[in-house]
Order: C-alpha cells, then sequence, then structure tokens
C-alpha cells in the first residue's frame, strides 16, 4: 500500500515538473499560494520524501506472483 502511495505522489511530482518544465507553470503553488506558502512547502515535502522511498523499489528482489494468494 505505502508503494502504491508513493508511486502516485511521486508521478504527481512528476507531472508538476513537466508542467514546470513546459509551460512554466507550478500547479501546486497556482493552488497553494506561492511557492513560499506553508501548504506549498508541505506538498513539495511529501513528494520529495515519496521519491526517496520510491528509491528503495529499485533494489528490492521481486518475487514472481503466485497463484492463489
Amino acid at each position: 500500500m505505502l508503494d502504491r502511495t508513493s508511486l502516485v505522489i511521486t508521478i504527481l511530482g512528476a507531472i508538476n515538473w513537466l508542467l514546470v518544465g513546459l509551460f512554466q507553470f507550478d500547479l501546486v503553488a497556482y493552488i497553494c499560494g506561492g511557492q513560499a506558502a506553508v501548504v506549498s512547502r508541505v506538498i513539495y515535502t511529501i513528494v520529495g520524501i515519496a521519491g526517496l522511498w520510491c528509491i528503495s523499489l529499485l533494489f528490492r528482489e521481486r518475487h514472481p506472483a503466485r497463484e492463489g494468494e
């Protein structure tokens, strides 16, 4: 559950960066009242923590799906 949640948050953060890169539009800052707003900073922090968590996914051993589980 935490893995999927982290991936979704990281993907949303990536979409925000895509908007910044292509259109110079920061959706989080727009919604929350600027980059320096407390809410924006909390969201940026959550996205960063989720991204760090996703790094652990790269180094996990994958187990094939077993039938019946």
